[in-house]
Order: C-alpha cells, then sequence, then structure tokens
C-alpha cells in the first residue's frame, strides 16, 4: 500500500510540473488517470477485507 501512495504523489507532482511547463501533458494525464483508477480501485478493496 505504501508503494500505490509513493506512486501517486510522485504522478501527482509530474502532472503539476507538466501544468506548469507544458511538457508531456497528454501523457502525464493518462499516467494520472491511471493512478486515480489504481487507488480508488485499493481503497474499496481494502476495505472490503477488514
Amino acid at each position: 500500500m505504501t508503494m500505490l501512495w509513493t506512486i501517486f504523489v510522485i504522478l501527482l507532482v509530474v502532472w503539476g510540473l507538466g501544468f506548469a511547463f507544458h511538457v508531456a501533458g497528454g501523457l502525464i494525464h493518462i499516467l494520472l488517470v491511471l493512478a486515480l483508477i489504481s487507488l480508488i480501485y485499493n481503497l474499496f478493496a481494502g476495505r472490503r477485507s477488514r
């Protein structure tokens, strides 16, 4: 679970830099969406297992 949060934070920072410098905007947005989907899935899956 810690690795998921680390990846999420890194992608969030890179996404913010993409807005600031307009570098690889499309790719960063796709990665951010994938990270959010993964985060939401793991949050709901974690609640069911408890």
